[in-house]
C-alpha cells in the first residue's frame, strides 16, 4: 500500500514525531495515530492527577513543555 501525503502541514507534524526520536518512520507514527484513535476499551481509566501525568499518558505530546511552577512574585509595588 503506498500512502501519499498531499498536505504540508501532515507532513510537518509526521516530521515534528519522528524528530522527537520516538519514532522511525512515518509508518511508526501513523500506526500509533490510529492505535491511539481506538474507541476505548471496557476497562476504566484512572483520570489523570496532574497536566503533567496527562501528557505522559499521551506519549510524545508533552515533550519539550516546562510543567515546573513560576515562582516569580509579580513586579515590585511601590507603595
Amino acid at each position: 500500500m503506498t500512502i501519499e501525503i498531499h498536505q504540508p502541514e501532515l507532513e510537518a507534524i509526521i516530521r515534528q514525531r519522528m524528530d522527537s526520536g520516538r519514532f522511525e518512520s512515518p509508518v511508526d507514527v501513523i500506526a500509533e495515530a490510529l492505535r491511539l484513535s481506538e474507541p476505548e476499551s471496557t476497562s476504566p481509566h484512572e483520570p489523570a492527577k496532574s497536566l503533567k501525568e496527562a501528557f505522559a499518558r499521551a506519549r510524545g505530546l508533552g515533550e519539550g513543555v516546562d510543567f515546573s511552577r513560576n515562582r516569580s512574585t509579580g513586579r515590585p509595588v511601590d507603595l
